[in-house]
């Protein structure tokens, strides 16, 4: 069985903040995101929990250097990027349970 990787971004209820991650376990992470597990960290402060997008990829050296270009485009291509496969902005984390 081939390993996945994500890229995602979340953002909050009133699509206000944007973050993007990379990890292994799209469902662990969003659920520690919802749960606010790690209270000290940006997604808490922020309230960032809903799941706007995705991408998977079988490396995670390949989902790392995936997160790096999004980081590092600007706010008006993120929401472009969210809007090319989620237009309503809708939690697709709703999905996993």
């Amino acid at each position: 069985m081939l390993q996945s990787s994500y890229v995602y971004i979340i953002t909050n209820k009133n699509n206000t903040v944007l973050y993007t991650g990379v990890t292994s376990d799209i469902v662990k992470r969003m659920i520690a995101h919802k749960n606010k597990t790690y209270f000290n960290s940006f997604t808490a402060k922020y309230n960032c929990e809903k799941l706007v997008y995705f991408e998977s990829f079988q490396s995670i050296n390949e989902a790392i250097l995936r997160e790096k270009q999004i980081k590092g485009s600007s706010r008006k291509n993120k929401i472009r990027l969210i809007e090319s496969l989620n237009p309503k902005w809708l939690d697709l984390s709703d999905s996993f349970t």
